[in-house]
């Protein structure tokens, strides 16, 4: 993590516009593709956050090269999968981590994997399962994650309430084995479109996943192709943008695709269903103040959004109830809680049970205190907008949080008309 940076946050009108961050998720899944191609890949718009380098790190020691450049990257796709001697540093990526375990298996030798302590203690229980079903080794301990054995090419059933990202690493890795596979899924699936994501661009790279009525299928000896591929804006990190604008002013982002498998494009559907403005323009959205109500929102597909989801209900009209949110337990902090104590804290009323967020809006928030980010990216960032929104400043401690997947968050929230002071840096 980067420097340690406690912030004043001032009340303010967000009026302007910016353009998008490149896509976090889709940078993970295009350096990972290009990684496995035999030959040589150029990923362009791309961001050098923290969770980003960590991937780029770890893919380094999987065998691949890459040659950096300030908006793309160059790489050369590695011809055999490596075993690195030294620990897998993934920081604080679950996405590093989970991407990658199937595929540096693929070594078939001994494999540890090391991280942030928090990365470390979120449910691996899914991979344990697999590994030690096939007679491998997959031990966790407060530090590491030793794995010892292949994935095999063979028929998968994972629970449908999962993370996506244990499917998403095995579709990674089972198209280079010999033999097909097929993964199932037990009950309703949760986080498709993250899935889709990934198989949309596992097919920019050549590789084919069918899908069947209860899972997927996964036909074997196939290989990945190198590729020139743009990396779309994130819908993820645009969307407090896109609220701040709802809740106070006017903003334009752009550099969004209104076709985009991305989940947390939803954030589109959410504010309008809260009566939100919203103008569609060519290459991405313009919001605007606008008097919004509370509603139900079920959470299950788009977790990441709940944090800024909340902070729209805080200041709707109404009763706003966030619905399956359970999953936000085991992120980056325990964003149920974080983000309840936080928006309690600066004024809103709001509650919540083991998977709900519940909310009865606010015409105001009242702001006026201190509060951390929880060392959690998307908690420093709905503080920042609420904070705008507040009638006295914010002091936001550990506001460097956003550098894990939004380097240039303080500086695209400033361009926009947000007022802050640095404290401690």
């Amino acid at each position: 993590m980067s420097t340690k940076l406690d912030i004043e946050l001032f009340p303010s009108i967000l009026n302007g516009k910016i353009k998008a961050p490149p896509s976090k998720s889709l940078s993970h899944r295009a350096l990972i593709c290009a990684s496995l191609a035999k030959g040589q890949s150029t990923i362009t718009n791309i961001a050098y956050s923290e969770d980003i380098l960590a991937t780029i790190s770890a893919l380094e020691l999987l065998g691949a090269k890459f040659e950096r450049f300030d908006d793309k990257l160059i790489v050369k796709g590695t011809k055999r999968i490596k075993a690195p001697h030294n620990a897998i540093n993934c920081n604080e990526s679950g996405s590093t981590l989970r991407f990658l375990i199937p595929i540096f298996s693929l070594s078939d030798k001994e494999i540890s994997f090391t991280g942030n302590h928090s990365l470390i203690k979120r449910p691996q229980s899914i991979y344990k399962e697999i590994f030690t079903q096939d007679g491998n080794t997959f031990k966790v301990t407060d530090k590491i994650i030793k794995v010892n054995g292949s994935v095999v090419g063979r028929e998968y059933l994972i629970k449908g309430n999962v993370s996506s990202q244990f499917f998403t690493g095995l579709m990674f890795a089972l198209p280079l084995l010999e033999e097909d596979s097929t993964i199932l899924v037990d009950g309703i699936l949760e986080s498709r479109s993250y899935i889709n994501l990934t198989i949309q661009i596992l097919e920019e790279f050549g590789i084919e996943i069918k899908e069947l009525e209860n899972g997927y299928f996964i036909k074997g000896n196939q290989s990945y192709i190198p590729k020139n591929y743009k990396i779309e804006g994130d819908y993820s990190q645009a969307a407090f943008f896109l609220v701040g604008g709802v809740l106070n002013g006017y903003i334009k982002v752009s550099d969004l695709e209104h076709e985009s498998f991305q989940g947390d494009k939803a954030i589109i559907d959410v504010i309008k269903a809260m009566k939100g403005k919203v103008i569609y323009m060519e290459n991405g959205f313009v919001t605007e103040s606008s008097s919004t109500v509370g509603t139900s929102i079920d959470l299950s597909d788009f977790p990441d959004l709940g944090p800024i989801i909340a902070l729209l209900g805080s200041l709707s009209e109404g009763k706003t109830r966030i619905t399956n949110a359970s999953r936000l337990r085991i992120k980056e902090s325990d964003r149920i809680e974080s983000t309840v104590k936080t928006l309690k804290a600066l004024g809103a009323n709001i509650s919540s049970t083991k998977d709900e967020i519940i909310i009865r809006g606010k015409t105001a928030l009242k702001g006026g205190v201190t509060v951390d980010s929880y060392n959690d990216h998307r908690i420093a960032m709905m503080i920042s907008i609420a904070a705008s929104l507040s009638k006295e400043k914010v002091i936001l401690t550990n506001a460097n949080a956003v550098s894990k997947s939004y380097p240039n968050f303080f500086e695209d929230y400033t361009s926009v008309g947000g007022q802050l002071n640095t404290i401690k840096e």
